[in-house]
Order: C-alpha cells, then structure tokens, then sequence
C-alpha cells in the first residue's frame, strides 16, 4: 500500500520491528539478518529461540509474549517477524494471534517443508498433553517471504522431509508435478533446490516444482481457509502421521511421518481397486527416490486403529479419507472398511 509505505517513510518516528528467529538459522544467518536492520535503521530485538517438535509448547509462546511487552510494539504497524521452519512460524503465529487479541506477522520459511507447506494457509498451534497441534487457531499472515537461498545450508535429510509435503499435492492434484519429482527428485535433493545451475536437462526444476507444490496447495486452502469443509485432499497423509510423529519423536520428521502414512494408504488405494499394482509401484519407488521412508516400524495395526478412531471424533464422524484414484488425481472416502484396511496392512508390511 503506497499510502502505508509513504507514512511509514515519513513518519518521525523510528521504525521498530520484534524479530523470533530460530536459533540454528539465527547461528548461520543472524548477523545478516542484524546487518539489515542496522542498514536501515530500524530499532529491533531479536529472540532466538530452539524451535522444535519437542519445545513447541504455550510455555514457549508465553515467553516469546514477555518479550514482545517488554519491547511494546505498535500492534498496527509493527508486525512481528517469524524467520525459521515450520515450528517456529505455527509458535510465533500462536502468539502474535493472543497479543491483543491479534497482531499481524511476517513468515519467512527457511526449510523446504515450510517453504511449500508452513508458508501457506492461516494455521498456526503448539502441541500439547502428548496431541500434536491440539492449542492452536486460525490467522493467516500479513506476507510470507520466500527466499529459496535459506535451503541451501539445510541437511540433506530435511529437502527430503521437506519433499514428502510437496510429493503429497502432487499425488492429490498434479499428475505434472509428480513426473517432475520422479525425473528431478535425485537433483533436487544434490543441489538443494536452488536454481544456479540451470542445465538443459533440469531446467530450472527447483523453481517449476516449488511454484506447482505451492499454487495447488493455495488453490486447495483458499476457498476453505478456516475449515469449514471437512473433506480436505491436503489432509492426505495426516491421518496416520500425527499419532505416529508424537509417538517416536524425535525420530521422525513431520515430512517423513507424512509419507509413511502416504505409503500405507497407496496400498489401501490399490486393495481397494482406486490405482493398479504398477501405479502404486511408481509412487513407492518415487518414494524412495526422494529418500523418503516408506514405512515404520512404530505404525502397528493397533496405532493405524487407535489413529482413525481419533480422526471419527474429529472429522465430524466420518474417516474423510483422501485417496489416490490414480496419478494426480484423488477423491476422499468414507466406506473403507477394517477389512481392507487390514488386508492394505498386511500386504504393506510384507512389501
């Protein structure tokens, strides 16, 4: 808004922003960031917190609003600033939605996960009484700042978490999206999704695949963004994967959780008839070609139960199952039965 960027500009008063960063992005790019802020002049505090599936508590959100009083912003023109991976973006969304009720944020994602998944949508909560998400409500950003260069330093393991989120819009949505992944998941996970080595091979496949991944995901949200419709295809990969995650943290990773509930319901896919033996072949071994896993051994049977059954309570009695009906393209289902289900069991297991 020129009329917002010219009182901003002008106004006598000096410019102050409330910054919650991560504190391993705060070891690799923190001076930059503190750089910024000295360069144009902008009074700030930084607050680098551990951000993770295990700290993502209110007790971290209660700290980061002593904080914010301490500081006292102008909760109409001094939006607090999130800089992390997805942790960090729900914790500091949580509390900028309590602070007086609402006060407006920056996400700026620096893991590919958040990247596609976290940068997107109105979502935002803290686990809690072992309930991963249970405290949490709905107010999206003001922006979110996309900068692919944040990828780069990240571990090999977290492009492939962060891959597994992108593989599930294109199983549900974009039979486009998952021929980019199958042809390009090997080079995309060697150079980190950045774009400096553009070859005719791979065009700029790092550029092509977040643009897809993040304009299905919107097109999905958009319409729906406070859930009022139950029946959600993004919800592909989250019926299993919470009760799962929690439950062996900290050994899997959000994207890693979701994928394995991927592979499992593919094979409900296939015993139900939705997707033939080859299909569910190609999603299992593009899978593996992203480095992700394909099963746990912490998913038993009774886990699968007790995980639907909390999906009944939640989805207002009906499972919503999101299912491939074959490459890119998925219809939700409420008639699977615990007969296939546990045939999908058995033959996912023995593969």
């Amino acid at each position: 808004d020129p009329q917002q960027l010219q009182l901003a500009t002008s106004s006598k008063r000096k410019l102050r922003r409330f910054i919650v960063i991560d504190e391993v992005v705060d070891k690799l790019y923190g001076s930059k960031v503190r750089e910024y802020f000295q360069e144009n002049n902008v009074q700030h505090k930084i607050l680098a917190l551990p951000t993770t599936e295990e700290t993502k508590s209110m007790d971290l959100v209660l700290n980061i609003l002593q904080e914010v009083q301490k500081f006292s912003i102008d909760r109409r023109t001094e939006p607090i600033i999130a800089i992390g991976g997805g942790v960090c973006l729900d914790i500091v969304g949580l509390a900028a939605s309590l602070y007086r009720r609402r006060t407006p944020y920056i996400r700026v994602p620096t893991t590919l996960l958040s990247y596609v998944d976290a940068s997107v949508g109105a979502k935002n909560g803290v686990n809690f009484l072992q309930c991963k998400n249970k405290l949490g409500g709905y107010m999206p950003p003001v922006a979110s700042f996309l900068d692919r260069s944040f990828i780069q330093s990240i571990p090999r393991r977290h492009i492939s978490n962060g891959l597994g989120e992108i593989l599930k819009m294109a199983l549900m949505k974009h039979k486009g999206l998952f021929d980019l992944l199958k042809s390009h998941g090997k080079y995309l996970l060697d150079t980190k999704f950045q774009s400096y080595d553009v070859s005719a091979d791979h065009r700029d496949a790092a550029l092509q695949t977040t643009r897809i991944a993040i304009e299905t995901m919107l097109e999905e949200l958009a319409p729906n963004l406070w859930e009022d419709d139950l029946d959600r295809l993004v919800d592909f990969g989250h019926l299993i994967s919470p009760e799962l995650e929690m439950r062996v943290l900290p050994s899997l990773m959000h994207g890693e959780a979701v994928n394995i509930d991927m592979a499992f319901m593919t094979y409900v896919a296939y015993t139900r008839g939705l997707i033939t033996a080859e299909q569910k072949e190609q999603i299992i071994q593009c899978m593996r070609g992203l480095e992700l896993p394909v099963w746990h051994s912490g998913c038993s049977w009774s886990l699968i139960k007790r995980a639907l059954m909390e999906r009944l309570k939640h989805s207002g009695g009906q499972t919503r199952m999101p299912l491939p009906t074959g490459l890119g393209v998925a219809e939700i289902f409420n008639d699977t039965s615990e007969e296939t289900l546990e045939r999908a069991y058995k033959l996912w297991v023995r593969d």
